[in-house]
């Protein structure tokens, strides 16, 4: 039956940033869908596990920062430890952060680069190593529609160029890696609810643009992108691979 089709049960999904917002409704629906997910964030949230694991789901927790270079191998090690084998790996951790590029520095750049960029080639590296065993496995990485437009009125050249660097990232391995069962796709979420993005909601000057250049007169939700998550981690999406699913609102259309 098709709804088979969005089961995970038996599979193993490593979620990097899952302790809140859309890290948090990605966990939860692959959860929900029978998955053994592990967890992991910068910052340990054990009310978040414990909530999850009262709801009955198979959870485990692993703290990482990837900002640290050697921190993505080690969580994909461990992880992949702790049930031996690696099915869907999800690149969620990431930062924000604006400012005109002629005054960025140096500092807030090289932050953005390695969480946003750096920190998903290597765990993409490392899952590769598990899933080529298996000879199958799910990477989704979490792009953004700043990989596709210059978003307005906040500048942040950086973090527009770091979203679109993770899209490429991602058909890049789709290609090379489908002959050995291995899909990889990406998500690009406009606006959601969440504690990213509640200082701009809160900014009476980006507030109404974002709002006026969306179409569908609602903001995102991070369930909204945990069902995307869990149909491009499930057999429901067995023939898509390379593919940037951009779910806005809209806003990219105008």
């Amino acid at each position: 039956m098709i709804q088979d089709l969005f089961r995970l049960d038996g599979k193993v999904a490593l979620v990097t940033g899952g302790t809140r917002g859309i890290g948090l409704g990605i966990v939860e629906a692959l959860a929900e869908a029978g998955a053994h997910v592990i967890v992991s964030s910068k910052v340990p949230k054990p009310e978040v596990i414990a909530r999850l694991k009262a709801a009955g789901h198979t959870i485990d927790y692993l703290q990482a920062d990837m900002q640290d270079p050697a921190a993505p191998a080690k969580l994909v090690a461990d992880a992949t430890a702790i049930t031996g084998r690696l099915d869907i790996l999800v690149n969620n951790a990431g930062v924000a952060q604006h400012g005109d590029t002629h005054s960025f520095t140096e500092a807030n750049y090289r932050r953005l680069m390695d969480i946003n960029v750096d920190a998903v080639f290597r765990a993409c590296q490392a899952a590769l190593v598990p899933m080529r065993k298996q000879q199958s496995g799910v990477i989704l990485n979490i792009g953004s529609i700043s990989g596709y437009i210059s978003n307005i009125p906040q500048p942040q050249a950086a973090y527009n160029a770091s979203k679109a660097a993770v899209h490429m990232l991602t058909k890049s391995i789709a290609s090379d890696y489908a002959g050995e069962g291995i899909r990889a796709n990406a998500i690009a979420p406009g606006y959601i609810d969440t504690d990213m993005t509640a200082g701009g909601f809160a900014n009476p000057e980006w507030s109404p643009v974002w709002r006026g250049m969306t179409p569908m007169p609602k903001v995102g939700t991070p369930e909204d992108i945990g069902a995307a998550a869990l149909y491009l981690c499930s057999a429901a999406s067995s023939y898509v691979t390379g593919e940037v699913l951009v779910i806005d609102g809209g806003y990219t259309i105008r």
